[in-house]
């Protein structure tokens, strides 16, 4: 008897126990579908894929920071900032600065090629047929960015199809575009390409944000304008020349375990099939990516340290940068600046027509260039930093480029102002502090650059078709 009531009570305690579990899971799957329903607005057990936020959308690179990939996972976590793949993925070009390393790329259908630019074609890409038409991209992440989109949505396609000589063409977009590239990289990029036998029809050269920044950027490290961008090959040659410092190695060990965890994290959550486990899982995603960025921003201010000690170690260097000493003062930095840009796009101009290529220059838009566009609060979370050092470089070098587009005018430059584009839209369109579009900004920007080319080309087109009629007449 005493065995069997020592028995009813072990059998009372494990029912207690049970339905404590029990309770604690409902309690714990309500409150999380409670929390997964105020934050995505609809029910987890019938729910979508969640939509990418304006905080998250994929792009290639920042400029200025570590040039980090932003994207969101598939279950709408943002991982802004979160790069998921190599941690160091540009490699040392001997004529181009740098490149992306080659491989598959996070988004669908894309890859970098041999060449280190992201296109689903490698270099040079040769025609198969006559009636193909070849439009290279040139710039930085935002023109980078704007291939991709091209591709995806043929926006200067469908308007170009409506110039009877392009109606039928088949286009192919090609990028040489990557994060950081400023002039004259894309002049060195053409003249190279075309040297090899890559064949264009056309060239769309979108930049300016870069050119104002980055200069800014080098001359504040001691390295002359002209030269890449020391955010980007500086970290490079550290590696090259062993010479990080013990804090930037321990912050890079960091970096790779909690991407390693995030990696892990996340296959966890995509398997989530319960409410709890997805609520649980989220908090320490975020949490592993507030370790990360805080890691990150570790190595970067190590990284920065070094790039001001490069241009005093230049001969200690694998390799050679042209030292700026001393630094120019503002206004000479972007008056000379201005100058070298203007003079580089006229001479892809003339390099294009040389070559029977059409060329068409965009000064892209950027927040921090002053205009008419009223910002929401939650835009001005997303689109403003009080610390970026891009604010004064644009406000002070933005006004100099444009200063410089009626002389590009009048040598034959086909330039179109595009500051001003993103005005009217009360969407939100920058996805982030520095420069890029969400894809309400990057619809604008392609509709831009498609009507501005079109209508170029149309009235071209009916003078032709007049000349052509007026030969016939001459003739009769």
């Amino acid at each position: 008897m005493k065995n069997l009531s020592i028995l009813n009570k072990t059998s009372e305690l494990w029912k207690i126990i049970l339905i404590n579990i029990i309770f604690l899971f409902v309690f714990l799957e309500l409150g999380s579908l409670g929390w997964y329903f105020f934050k995505y607005k609809q029910f987890f057990y019938t729910r979508e894929k969640v939509a990418e936020n304006n905080q998250g959308e994929e792009l290639e690179n920042q400029e200025e920071n570590e040039n980090i990939n932003t994207n969101t996972n598939p279950m709408g976590i943002n991982l802004a900032g979160i790069r998921l793949e190599d941690s160091v993925i540009e490699r040392i070009h001997p004529y181009f600065g740098y490149v992306q390393k080659p491989g598959p790329d996070f988004r669908k259908g894309f890859k970098y090629n041999t060449a280190g630019f992201i296109s689903p074609y490698d270099y040079p890409y040769q025609k198969k047929h006559d009636n193909q038409y070849i439009i290279g991209i040139f710039g930085g992440s935002v023109a980078s960015n704007y291939s991709i989109y091209e591709i995806q949505n043929q926006i200067l396609e469908k308007k170009l199809r409506q110039i009877p000589e392009f109606k039928d063409r088949e286009f192919i977009i090609l990028s040489f575009a990557t994060g950081g590239y400023k002039q004259p990289q894309q002049l060195i990029l053409l003249n190279y390409f075309l040297s090899i036998g890559q064949q264009f029809d056309m060239i769309i050269n979108i930049d300016g944000f870069n050119e104002v920044t980055l200069a800014k950027a080098n001359n504040k490290n001691n390295i002359d304008i002209m030269m890449p961008s020391t955010n980007h090959v500086v970290p490079l040659t550290n590696i090259a020349n062993n010479s990080l410092s013990t804090k930037s190695i321990r912050a890079m060990l960091k970096i790779n375990d909690s991407k390693g965890k995030l990696k892990d994290a996340l296959e966890t959550l995509d398997k989530c099939q319960v409410a709890y486990c997805y609520a649980l899982t989220s908090i320490y995603v975020q949490n592993l990516a507030s370790t990360y960025r805080k890691n990150v921003k570790i190595f970067d201010k190590e990284r920065k340290k070094a790039a001001k000690q490069a241009a005093g170690e230049t001969e200690a260097s694998i390799v050679y940068f042209y030292a700026q000493s001393p630094q120019l003062e503002k206004s000479e930095l972007y008056k000379i600046m201005a100058e070298h840009w203007k003079k580089a796009s006229i001479m892809m101009k003339q390099i294009a027509a040389n070559n029977n290529i059409l060329y068409f220059h965009i000064l892209q838009p950027n927040q921090y260039y002053p205009t008419n566009r009223i910002y929401s609060e939650a835009e001005k979370k997303i689109a403003f930093d009080s610390d970026t050092p891009f604010k004064e470089a644009t406000e002070l070098g933005y006004p100099v480029l444009l200063n410089k587009i009626d002389d590009l005018k009048n040598n034959g430059v086909n330039i179109f102002n595009g500051v001003n584009i993103l005005d009217n839209e009360k969407e939100i369109v920058y996805i982030d502090s520095c420069c890029h579009y969400t894809k309400t900004g990057e619809n604008i920007l392609s509709e831009y650059i498609a009507n501005s080319i079109f209508n170029i080309l149309a009235p071209n087109q009916k003078s032709k078709v007049k000349s052509q009629k007026s030969k016939v007449r001459s003739k009769k």
